[in-house]
């Protein structure tokens, strides 16, 4: 595999020449782009332009990773040219969450193939509900293929996502691709480092990511009452303490959500991925130590299925929530990635509105919020 990266920015355009030599139906330019070049799409435009026969793929953020650095108003491109491994694109459309299932059904219907070992999907991050488009993907996926991506992202606006598709930036579209063969290496690592705090609280009435109720009490009302003065903030200040649900059973399993928008009207909350009715949740908060130490767990995780020989493409998926904690320490939880990874390895990847990976090794790919997955991508 061959590997290069390229950045834009504004002030001074692409920082190298298009590797234009690269250009090949089994080359993968990945892009995280800041949503601003919705309204600006010549960078995009030209990129896709001069990488015509290759796979391109890419989405909006709430911040831009490149190498150790995180950057605003820019473009951060990978490009990976595979020599043993074939790979395809797919792409399916949503109106709303509601079409969420049968827009990962779709992705899954374009991309499955007897030799298909993973996927990698790049999603809008308002008009979708990530819990079911993920579950569409699995269940028409054959058996043992790993899902990792990512929501697009919009800072902490909440206004417009975008994905690429026919390298032009477009809203309310799901891309996927797949990569095939027995030659491709894929590796993933999921961590998060937050911790709950206060009581634990049933959710009384939910529909889907729809929150209405805690105890029978309205959920904006609570959230309104634990961010006191950062409640005019809301939806964006809300990610400064996700919910943690407890999963199905008697363990003490969860996952985590992060909200998305509010509904002033219905005193409700909206979340990136489903928040069932019936189950325990609790509020998180943060340690800033804790977090970028989770960031280095999910890099080795990641970088087990890889030798030190193998040139790497290290993709970082983080939520906005771990930015705005984070702070000026946001670089600190993207180098720990990139420390952890081979010498030979390249690093791109973006703050998102969800998380699309695997929990641990063996387990199904889901949903996340506020945790910082990577996907690593090599050639035996």
């Amino acid at each position: 595999m061959i590997l290069q990266t390229l950045s834009f920015r504004c002030d001074v355009g692409w920082n190298a020449a298009f590797p234009a030599h690269l250009d090949n139906p089994n080359t993968l330019v990945l892009v995280f782009a800041a949503p601003e070049f919705i309204k600006d799409p010549a960078p995009l435009s030209a990129l896709s332009a001069a990488f015509a026969q290759s796979v391109v793929m890419g989405c909006s953020t709430s911040g831009e990773i490149a190498g150790t650095l995180v950057q605003d108003a820019s473009i951060s491109v990978a490009i990976a040219r595979f020599e043993r491994s074939r790979l395809r694109l797919a792409h399916a459309s949503v109106a709303g969450a509601a079409d969420s299932f049968q827009a990962g059904a779709q992705l899954a219907e374009q991309l499955a193939d007897g030799e298909l070992k993973a996927v990698f999907v790049l999603s809008d991050g308002l008009n979708v509900n990530g819990t079911p488009l993920v579950d569409g993907l699995a269940r028409h996926l054959p058996a043992g293929v790993s899902i990792t991506g990512g929501l697009a992202g919009d800072g902490d606006r909440f206004g417009q996502t975008w994905t690429l598709h026919q390298g032009q930036a477009v809203s309310n579209q799901v891309c996927a691709v797949g990569f095939y063969g027995e030659h491709v290496r894929i590796g993933h690592g999921c961590e998060g480092g937050w911790a709950d705090f206060g009581p634990e609280r049933l959710i009384t009435r939910s529909e889907g990511n729809v929150l209405y109720e805690l105890d029978g009490k309205p959920a904006l009302d609570l959230y309104r009452t634990y961010l006191g003065d950062r409640a005019d903030g809301l939806p964006g200040t809300a990610l400064l303490f996700p919910l943690s649900v407890r999963r199905e059973g008697t363990g003490q399993d969860k996952l985590v959500r992060t909200i998305l928008g509010i509904d002033e009207a219905q005193n409700s909350l909206t979340f990136a991925g489903d928040v069932p009715q019936g189950r325990i949740a609790r509020l998180m908060r943060a340690n800033t130590d804790k977090l970028i130490e989770s960031a280095g767990h999910a890099a080795r995780q990641a970088i087990e299925a890889h030798t030190s020989a193998d040139p790497t493409l290290v993709i970082s998926v983080s939520c906005v929530g771990r930015r705005l904690v984070l702070g000026e320490r946001t670089e600190e939880e993207v180098e720990t990635v990139l420390h952890s990874a081979p010498g030979n390895a390249v690093h791109v990847g973006f703050y998102s509105y969800g998380e699309i990976c695997p929990a641990a090794s063996g387990t199904p790919s889901e949903l996340h919020n506020q945790t910082m997955t990577v996907t690593t991508l090599s050639e035996a």
